[in-house]
């Protein structure tokens, strides 16, 4: 074999293994199903249930909610007003923006720098729920999630997500303890997954969002897998004398989130905070079977969104002569410069 075809090989091994590498993470969660931290329905005494005053109760009656100020939107205060009338022994803390802002400055000046400099609001938005059930615990719950049933089974636990399908977890319904080691992770790890992709949709959910957490939770899984083991053992035992694990995740499962009568949420929806380049991508992922039909006649179609709706129209060759004219609006208003920028606040956090 000649040395250059080896070196050839080597360098594309090399790139492979790094691929695979940086990736892994991604690819372990699509075969996470999150079974082995779940709440199950068994253990979550039903409302009014004689059971809720012996359970212990670890997670402070707080209630986290964030928006830009104290004027809620109408399509949301029916969903903030069903938590607010459930638990009126607890604490109610709505951040705004400027509440946020000034928490970060005196309590993480670390991360000023980092929170000022993200470009979307919504990083702001997901960033400083962490913080806050880092620092405060208690129960973060997004706008458009309302109460349906009291909170209480859940702060027996030292910390919960959200399930969310297929894959991973979610950032609108969360719980913890005060200085929980995982949200501690959490906030630790904000910096490091400050990057800027292509599309705006891919920055948020990677750098704050939904998919930055649960690559975080897939990591810290892995990191603590005989901690994890025992916990597990520990909850199919009752007559273990072993204490939990103080760092173990547990999952809000689907149903337990919101598909029955007894399920703890109730989802409002309203207006979205995808961009455009969000609606694209769940479109392409709707419609694969036309995108690859499309594929094959390229040379007389092109895909265009002049309102935010892909649909296929015969290409012209003048196409390239003005944005403005056909084609996508402008790939300024995809990415992540122009007026797109200012277009994504927050208005809703379900990941899709």
């Amino acid at each position: 074999m000649r040395r250059s075809v080896l070196v050839f090989l080597l360098i594309a091994v090399a790139i492979l293994t790094f691929l695979l590498h940086s990736v892994s993470t991604l690819i372990a969660l699509l075969l996470e199903d999150a079974s082995a931290d779940a709440i199950q329905k068994s253990e979550l005494p039903a409302p009014n249930s004689t059971l809720l005053t012996s359970r212990p109760q670890l997670i402070p009656k707080i209630i986290h909610q964030t928006y830009i100020n104290e004027s809620i939107p109408q399509r949301w205060q029916a969903a903030q007003q069903s938590c607010k009338d459930l638990h009126e022994d607890y604490e109610y803390i709505l951040w705004t923006d400027a509440m946020a802002l000034e928490f970060i400055e005196k309590e993480y000046p670390w991360f000023t720098t980092t929170f000022k400099s993200y470009p979307y609001p919504i990083q702001r938005a997901d960033s400083i729920r962490y913080f806050v059930l880092a620092h405060y615990g208690g129960v973060y719950i997004d706008l458009d999630d309302g109460c349906k049933r009291r909170l209480d089974p859940l702060l027996s636990y030292n910390a919960f997500v959200r399930r969310t399908i297929p894959t991973g977890i979610s950032n609108d319904v969360m719980g913890a303890i005060p200085q929980h080691p995982f949200f501690l992770r959490v906030i630790e790890s904000l910096q490091g997954a400050k990057r800027k992709w292509i599309l705006p949709y891919i920055t948020i959910m990677a750098s704050t969002g939904p998919l930055f957490l649960s690559v975080v939770w897939k990591k810290w899984m892995g990191e603590h897998a005989d901690l994890e083991s025992q916990s597990q053992n520990l909850q199919n035992s009752a007559t273990s004398s072993l204490t939990e694990w103080k760092g173990r995740v547990r999952v809000l499962m689907p149903d337990e989130y919101s598909r029955h009568t007894w399920s703890f949420f109730e989802e409002y929806k309203g207006d979205s905070w995808h961009g455009k380049d969000a609606q694209l991508i769940f479109w392409m992922g709707k419609n694969w079977m036309l995108l690859t039909a499309a594929g094959q006649k390229r040379k007389g179609y092109a895909m265009v969104a002049p309102n935010g709706s892909p649909k296929l129209v015969p290409s012209r060759a003048s196409s390239r002569a003005s944005p403005r004219k056909g084609g996508f609006s402008s790939w300024r208003n995809w990415t992540m410069g122009g007026k797109a920028q200012e277009r994504y606040e927050l208005v809703e956090q379900h990941d899709a």
